[in-house]
């Protein structure tokens, strides 16, 4: 999930914000000002239920992200490097660079999450309960109550033991300690999560049938998320599985051909074209990387603009780049890999251009790490 814009930096890690958060908050803002606290509090101005409704939306998404920092920070002391957190419509995700070394790493970083909105909540409920016995009472009181059992519910709702949620991944750490083997372990909580999945569609298609509205149809869809993420955690268990051991420079296309960026799309085209061989061209400036061009980024220029058009103007910028070294695991590669538009990621050692990764190398590799696991019948 990319981020629409950054917010800046905690404990180190970038953090960004989706554009699809907006879709939340405003939902999240008028359900509460215009609905429930008029209803529980009445009496107020609509200019008090609007002052409360987003100020506890704000304090929501603050615990949202409170929530990934957790998972951050706990992932860091562990030995993973984390690439950045955002905030989506469906909550947080702290995008990790790596795996979990051993279940009882994967126990800490999965359990950290629930465990800090279990605290906001316990926190928000305790000032709640200290409010009410000073005799307040209204909009103040409400938006701590809400805040108190939504944090409770948000813990609930992740230690559900179906990946990709938070629960999934303590799933996983329990049956990779039972069983010695992360695959294994990884297929069942994916398969937990798509047995979820199906049971939040039908629930909630039940209850919008049945009157419950648009709160129905939200069940539904985070039932459907749940259903795709499963099923992709599924294929990536099974696909690092294969390249498990397998290294980038094992996979990587050595000395690929480069071009200049200085070199307009029309020259390219008319005199070069056919002598490269592969459908992506690194740029390069004294051997240091400083761009990628792909036919598909070539074609979307249309005739009468290729002579004025320089490669490095439609290519994919420098800090666009995935990069990685000879060195470094296939499985670390892939998550950033999936990430880039252009599906590539360029090989360097000490910034100089000696390799590149594309999508049939990856499928090459997968090919061959499944015939490498395959034993003959009786052995």
């Amino acid at each position: 999930m990319r981020a629409s814009f950054r917010l800046g930096r905690i404990a180190g890690v970038p953090v960004g914000v989706n554009w699809s958060v907006l879709v939340i908050f405003v939902l999240i803002a008028w359900a509460l000002s215009a609905s429930l606290f008029p209803a529980s509090y009445p009496g107020h101005s609509p200019v008090a239920y609007f002052a409360a409704g987003l100020a506890a939306a704000v304090v929501f998404f603050v615990g949202l992200l409170a929530h990934e920092v957790a998972h951050a920070v706990v992932a860091k002391r562990n030995g993973i490097e984390v690439e950045g957190i955002t905030l989506w419509l469906f909550g947080g995700v702290a995008e990790l660079k790596g795996e979990a070394k051993d279940p009882g790493a994967e126990l800490r970083i999965a359990g950290v999450g629930p465990l800090v909105s279990l605290v906001l909540g316990v926190f928000f409920a305790a000032i709640a309960v200290a409010v009410a016995a000073a005799g307040g009472h209204g909009l103040l009181l409400g938006a701590l109550a809400w805040l108190a059992g939504i944090n409770v519910l948000l813990a609930i709702f992740n230690v559900l033991p179906a990946a990709p949620l938070d629960g999934g991944r303590l799933l996983r750490a329990a049956v990779w300690k039972f069983t010695g083997d992360r695959t294994k372990a990884s297929v069942v909580a994916a398969r937990a999560g798509w047995v979820l999945g199906v049971v939040l569609i039908g629930l909630g298609l039940w209850r919008f049938l049945t009157g419950a509205g648009f709160g129905g149809l939200w069940l539904a869809l985070i039932g459907w998320f749940l259903l795709g993420a499963a099923g992709q955690e599924e294929r990536a268990a099974r696909m690092g599985d294969a390249l498990r051991g397998i290294r980038v420079g094992d996979v990587m296309t050595p000395q690929p051909q480069t071009a200049s960026g200085d070199l307009t799309v029309a020259d390219f085209v008319d005199h070069y074209l056919f002598a490269y061989r592969h459908s992506a061209l690194p740029l390069t400036v004294d051997g240091r990387p400083v761009g990628l061009v792909t036919l598909a980024r070539v074609r979307g220029i249309a005739a009468d603009r290729r002579a004025s058009t320089t490669l490095a103007e439609v290519s994919c910028r420098a800090d666009e780049l995935v990069l990685a070294r000879p060195d470094e695991q296939l499985t670390d590669l892939l998550p950033r890999l999936n990430e880039c538009t252009d599906g590539r990621a360029l090989v360097v050692i000490d910034d100089q251009l000696v390799g590149i990764v594309s999508p049939s190398d990856i499928s090459r590799a997968v090919q061959r790490g499944s015939l490498r696991q395959q034993t003959p019948a009786g052995r």
